[in-house]
């Protein structure tokens, strides 16, 4: 509307519509029809009005930016009319920005906190839900302090209790309340961190994730030959390996992701990739390679050369997951085990056996490929040593029924399951 923005920057110089008419050349009353959008203008005239207000005719030809208009109908649309409150105009929006710049960027600022504070809200009740870290700190305040509770009960309605009694009461509530105090401490140390910050990080394991996630669990420094060399330089200069033991753990699989892209080259994964999918059975029959050598491979490959994403979860014989890439939301404990469920572990059961399952976790549906790894095999005075690996790939038979998994015990809410080692500490299902 390029009449409301003339008559907006006739009112902020303090001209009279009258005197911009004179100095313009063109009469009063067609520039009144002009800033009522009621006449088009363009060219000489155009130019004219622009020298008297001392702007460029571009700047009243092109109107408020498109990022704010795109905000204002961004905004619109999460106010939707009812019946006690009007539709917004989305008709008009261009000559609200024009005539009220100032309201515009304010209400345009406001939605954009709004989206940004929704968006934390989201993220901290998906954290609450699934995040095994936190359920377990909640669940150490909530038990010491029942704990607490239920001691001073005994102190305060038993009348006559032996003086030995007493002390043995106040000491476990000592011991108690100072359990009390330290996991309230971590608990609020771990909040304060924020949704998408890295200060929650604290184990070696999870220093580690974070730098696979970091460079997307690919590193083309260490295709081909000689990347053995490299492995040591890249772990010294990454600085989300603070601790020695991160970097230790890190040396190790980039160690084996260099031993993997050797046996298995990335043109070669290239032309299989196109010859079979992303099929790990296919690829390691025709290259003679372990299963498990094959999942490592796929899965640190970039999505547009596994022709998708591929998730992975590298669990030991105690079921603590070492290694975990997840996949379209697939919930995985940061650490510990997994569920009991996962295809991950029943491979244990027959090492030589591989598995396939449709597994269901919520509304999302994957395919899982599991395979057990011998690292040593057993002797007559030694036991065998193995490592699963579970490859996790969008589904591709819609028809075959899945398996309802969760992502650890402690927050699973998966009603009757045989499976479970621990009462869930999510009630009804929240």
């Amino acid at each position: 509307m390029i009449g409301t923005r003339i008559r907006q920057r006739r009112v902020s110089s303090g001209l009279r519509q009258a005197e911009l008419a004179k100095l313009a050349g063109i009469s009063a009353s067609y520039l009144n029809l002009i800033e009522h959008n009621r006449r088009r203008i363009g060219g000489k005239t155009l130019t004219q009005i622009a020298q008297v207000l001392e702007v460029e005719p571009a700047s009243l030809r092109e109107g408020a930016e498109v990022t704010l208009l795109t905000a204002l109908r961004e905004a619109a649309g999460a106010r939707a009319g009812s019946s006690q409150r009007p539709a917004p105009e989305l008709d008009r929006i261009e000559e609200f920005a024009g005539r009220f710049p100032g309201w515009a960027g304010l209400l345009a600022e406001l939605e954009a906190r709004r989206g940004a504070l929704e968006r934390t809200v989201e993220v901290l009740t998906e954290r609450l839900a699934h995040d095994p870290q936190l359920a377990g700190a909640l669940h150490e305040v909530i038990s010491t302090a029942t704990a607490i509770r239920s001691t001073a009960a005994i102190l305060a309605e038993t009348r006559e209790l032996e003086p030995e009694w007493q002390m043995r009461f106040h000491r476990n509530i000592n011991e108690d309340g100072k359990r009390l105090a330290d996991g309230a401490e971590a608990l609020m140390r771990y909040l304060e961190g924020g949704p998408d910050t890295g200060s929650d990080i604290k184990s070696p394991q999870d220093e580690l994730h974070a730098f696979l996630d970091a460079h997307g669990f690919h590193f083309p420094q260490l295709e081909g030959w000689g990347a053995g060399t490299r492995v040591a330089s890249l772990v010294e200069n990454a600085k989300m390996l603070e601790t020695a033991s991160a970097r230790v753990l890190a040396s190790e699989v980039l160690t084996q992701y260099v031993d993997d892209a050797r046996a298995l080259p990335l043109d070669q994964m290239q032309r299989l990739i196109a010859r079979h999918g992303a099929a790990p059975d296919d690829i390691a029959d025709e290259t003679a390679r372990p299963l498990a050598q094959v999942f490592r491979r796929l899965a640190m490959l970039p999505e547009d050369v596994a022709g998708g994403p591929l998730g992975l979860i590298v669990a030991d014989a105690a079921g603590a997951i070492l290694l975990r890439k997840p996949v379209h939301d697939f919930a995985v404990p940061r650490g510990g085990a997994g569920c009991a469920l996962w295809p991950l572990y029943e491979v244990f059961v027959q090492p030589a056996r591989p598995v396939r399952a449709v597994l269901r976790q919520g509304d999302l549906r994957l395919e899982a490929l599991a395979v057990a790894e011998q690292l040593r095999p057993a002797g007559f005075d030694r036991i065998g040593i193995f490592r699963a690996h579970m490859l996790l790939r969008p589904q591709t038979g819609s028809a075959e029924s899945a398996r309802q998994v969760g992502a650890t015990c402690r927050v699973c809410s998966i009603p009757g399951c045989a499976a479970r080692r621990e009462p869930s500490i999510l009630m009804d299902g929240l």
